[in-house]
């Protein structure tokens, strides 16, 4: 028995950029356990699971270490394989089930664009040892449910950091952003993010956290649609439009691999 998967670069368009995810399309229901084997054997920051159930999906993520609450990119990464590697229309949206409630894709030109849930963040004092583990003086912290958020005052603070993994581990969150204003034509803020508590010592781009970067910059540059672009080594630009309650997401994604995962060993 075998099982689709597909390596995609997602927030991308072109391959070995952006941020990979795995994408397995399940047949039936699988446990918590056997998808975070698979997940720590794929060793990329996300691997999502896709179950079809009524007219949708159920969606779930797990990085090497944890399942977690929501991701961008792998969400890209679903929409992406189910409209152009499995062929479902593409001009109808796609509906998952997660757990962070129904979220949804749909095609938007050249971008598949996901609706997200808002995830501002609240003033925060920084705790024991974020700031030293970062190495940087900010003008600004805050924390979501899941993140802190750190602005800094230029683009070049956040490209040149180069924290200390093991220390930032230690925080009873799942990762850190660290954002400034952009100073690149056509971009508006920059950032970077680091999760070495969920297994990734620095996500290359990171949807979800867009969820609290677009409100967190539309209070600052008054307005309500951003071009993002996440400095990680590998890069990748992320569209953002701050609604009401919910945020868009926009990006692009390339399949990279096509494959089949071995249910059962043939020996």
């Amino acid at each position: 028995m075998t099982i689709p998967m597909f390596h995609v670069d997602a927030f991308t368009d072109r391959p070995f950029a952006g941020n990979p995810a795995a994408v397995c399309i399940l047949s039936s229901a699988r446990d918590a356990s056997w998808m975070q084997a698979v997940a720590a054997d794929m060793n990329l920051s996300e691997t999502a699971f896709l179950l079809r159930e009524g007219t949708g999906f159920r969606l779930r993520w797990f990085t090497p270490k944890v399942e977690v609450d929501l991701c961008g990119h792998a969400t890209l990464a679903s929409a992406h394989v189910l409209w152009r590697e499995i062929g479902l229309p593409a001009d109808e949206p796609l509906t998952f089930a997660t757990r962070s409630g129904v979220l949804t894709a749909t095609r938007r030109e050249s971008l598949i664009e996901l609706d997200f849930p808002r995830e501002p963040a609240s003033d925060a004092a920084a705790p024991p040892g974020l700031l030293d583990a970062l190495g940087l003086a900010p003008t600004y912290v805050g924390r979501n449910r899941f993140d802190y958020l750190i602005e800094v005052t230029a683009e070049e603070v956040v490209k040149s950091l180069e924290p200390d993994f093991t220390a930032l581990g230690r925080l009873a969150v799942r990762g850190v952003i660290v954002t400034s204003r952009s100073t690149s034509p056509g971009v508006d803020f920059v950032s970077r993010f680091f999760a070495p508590g969920a297994g990734i010592n620095e996500d290359p781009v990171t949807g979800s956290a867009h969820c609290c970067l677009g409100p967190y910059w539309q209070q600052r540059l008054n307005k309500n649609t951003f071009v993002a672009h996440q400095v990680s080594a590998r890069g990748g630009v992320v569209h953002v439009r701050v609604l009401e309650q919910r945020v868009i997401l926009g990006g692009q994604a390339v399949t990279v691999v096509r494959g089949e995962l071995c249910d059962k060993v043939v020996r």
